[in-house]
């Protein structure tokens, strides 16, 4: 029998020419797939909401406040919540670090692996520097990071600006203002100072899992941070949305929102730490064991929008907060014209996603604007299409979902489709927005790598601690590109090999003339038996494609690499060489998380320079740095460019301190 992505069994019958399917989603009619039957389904409920708060930051460069006296502001409620958890530098996970002795494959599997490296020369990679990390330092000092670090970063015509975690950066990019790359700007500040003054949650609690975008069809950044803590809870708020229960408007958060700009504030450097006070004497006697902490089931929590008012990020920001009554772990943002989508999921415990899109127009405008969310139970994790370059999608073209097949906490941990959704607002009448799916793309059989996320994988020099691989989800991005009238859709995952490691397995979809999803390419890069996991994909102007991926696995310690392949090359093969962009030179012993993603950029300036950031440990480093870096694949060329104001030399500011 065919299965949805949560291991849900379905029953299709016949029904003349058509297939009903009856599963335990509520969804709408399907993507249609080659060579699979057209599936009619019930509609998802969706869920609209209310900007709770709203208003117009001043420029970011007033807001900054130093990274260490910001520290205590942190929050890390991921295990209380009953989401994924924060760990600091210092942790340990007892009972982590056996793993597996020989990793599973799926029959069939292997005959997509590609075993041997490409043939054409690596990628140019024309800029790398170290982002925020281990030594770290910029103008508002330094920071103590928690893992994993969540790598985030965006892109734009003079920019760099990375999030990590519960920390933000700006760095400069050689063009037309700065005569040089990779000089911090700004930072390292708490995520929520782009928030400072904005009033409630967003202001005051700092969250990780904050992501930063630069939206090309507008020339804006936009970054999202998600409150994981619950909030309001003096207030009266709407019952949780379940899948099936109809269309609502999200909650506003504050007020008022955006409100009024104002000027940014940059602080003087941090003084120095304090010295910490000696420890206290042991006790005598062993106390008593903590009583347990109920859970907390009060309030709601939050989802919070800024979206820069030009194309500088350090100019002024509207701001936003929508009430999110689900745990929204894991937002993954991307740029569609009709909005700004983020799935969430709300929670480690259950099978359960929470799409949601943000009314873009009215946010690039600074006006009051609505959120509208659907609860979809029974999927993995969720990505939406995240378009890239300034090719529109035909006018009306609804945005995709994809998610991988299986479900962990069933220990369901292999599938042989990638599952596709659309996801079609309305801004008018939320009655008429659509989710309609899923429908199941064939592809060759896969098996999460190390069985899933949380689980001891990648095997390090000198050390028992393995490293987790998040193989249970298409990992972010999922690129949308358009090329002329050919659109296609690049997903990334990791999987286990025949060679008892782990790959990159990458697909390329098509957008048939009926906005059917169609399998173009695909493959498993494994060349060898290093494991190879966690990647980021992209796809410049001239339909090459471009993955970064951690690398490691003993001998090796973890790394940062690149392989690549030109559009005209045979199928399922990345063709360019591995390119090295950091080699790791320690091992990662105090805790088993390990970014938890990557992420690629596109630059704006050519369309062609594939931005990517990766952590990696130096050597004598307990906790991981960050590499940054740019590369280019051989036959794209940008487009004329406008004319640009020449470049200035980079003003003075602060480098990555080594020791």
């Amino acid at each position: 029998m065919p299965r949805v992505p949560g291991g849900v069994r379905v029953v299709a019958r016949p029904l003349g020419t058509a297939f009903v399917l009856r599963t335990a989603l509520a969804v709408v009619g399907g993507i249609a797939c080659a060579g699979e039957p057209q599936i009619a389904q019930p509609s998802h409920a969706v869920e609209v909401r209310r900007a709770v708060q709203l208003d117009t930051s001043p420029p970011l460069v007033q807001l900054a406040d130093g990274g260490a006296a910001a520290a205590h502001r942190d929050r890390a409620p991921y295990a209380a919540a009953g989401g994924r958890r924060l760990s600091p530098p210092s942790t340990d996970e007892a009972g982590t670090q056996a793993g597996p002795a020989a990793r599973a494959i799926a029959a069939g599997g292997a005959g997509v692996e590609q075993t041997a490296p490409g043939t054409r020369p690596s990628a140019e990679i024309v800029a790398a520097f170290d982002g925020l990390g281990a030594s770290f330092t910029g103008p508002q000092g330094s920071a103590t990071l928690r893992n994993p670090s969540d790598n985030s970063l965006a892109v734009g015509p003079d920019h760099v600006v990375q999030t990590v975690n519960t920390r933000m950066a700006v760095f400069t990019k050689q063009g037309g203002r700065f005569d040089s790359t990779g000089q911090v700007l700004y930072g390292p500040v708490p995520t929520n100072n782009v928030f400072r003054g904005f009033g409630g949650p967003c202001e005051e609690k700092n969250n990780g899992d904050a992501v930063v975008r630069y939206d090309q069809l507008a020339q804006r950044w936009l970054v999202v941070m998600p409150i994981f803590s619950r909030v309001r809870k003096g207030e009266r708020h709407a019952p949780a949305p379940v899948a099936g229960a109809g269309a609502q408007l999200s909650e506003i958060g504050q007020a008022g929102q955006p409100g009024a700009e104002q000027a940014l504030y940059r602080p003087p450097s941090p003084p120095p730490a304090a010295t910490p006070p000696s420890a206290p004497a042991a006790p005598s006697a062993t106390p008593p064991a903590a009583a347990p902490v109920a859970p907390d089931t009060q309030g709601v929590y939050a989802m919070c929008y800024a979206v820069s008012t030009s194309d500088s990020p350090l100019g002024s920001y509207y701001r936003y907060e929508f009430i999110r009554p689900l745990f929204p772990d894991y937002p993954r943002p991307a740029v569609w014209p009709d909005g700004y989508y983020v799935p969430s999921s709300t929670g480690d415990d259950v099978i359960q996603k929470h799409a949601c899109v943000v009314e873009r127009a009215r946010l690039l405008e600074g006006a009051p604007a609505s959120e509208q969310c659907v609860v979809i139970d029974d999927v993995n994790f969720l990505n939406n299409v995240d378009l890239d370059g300034q090719t529109l999608p035909p006018a009306g073209a609804p945005n995709v979902m994809l998610a991988a097949g299986g479900t962990q906490l069933r220990k369901d941990v292999d599938d042989d489709g990638i599952y596709a959704w659309t996801f079609k607002v309305d801004w008018k009448d939320a009655s008429k927005t659509k989710v309609t799916g899923p429908v199941k793309i064939a592809v060759a059989p896969y098996h999460y790598l190390c069985d899933g996320q949380l689980t001891s994988c990648v095997p390090q020099p000198g050390t028992d601690r393995r490293l987790d691989a998040q193989g249970d989800k298409l990992m972010a991005r999922v690129v949308y590109r358009r090329i002329g009238t050919r659109e296609s859709i690049v997903a990334v995952h990791s999987v286990n090999t025949a060679a008892g490691a782990g790959g990159v397995r990458w697909y390329e979809f098509r957008v048939g003339a009926r906005r059917q999803l169609q399998l173009f390419q695909q493959g498993t890069y494994a060349p060898d038996s290093s494991y190879r996991w966690m990647a980021s994909p992209a796809m410049d102007r001239a339909g090459n494609i471009g993955i970064g991926y951690s690398f490691g696995g003993s001998p090796h310690f973890a790394g940062q690499r690149l392989a690549a392949r030109l559009a005209t090359d045979p199928k399922g093969m990345l063709t360019l060489r591995e390119a090295v962009l950091v080699e790791g030179a320690g091992a990662q012993a105090n805790t088993l998380r390990w970014e938890d993603y990557t992420q690629t950029a596109m630059d704006p300036s050519d369309d062609c320079t594939i931005w990517y950031v990766g952590d990696y440990l130096r050597a004598g480093d307990a906790n991981y740095s960050t590499r940054i870096g740019a590369f280019r694949l051989p036959g794209c060329r940008p487009p004329k460019a406008p004319a640009r104001r020449n470049a200035r030399p980079t003003p003075p500011a602060t480098t990555v301190k080594r020791p």
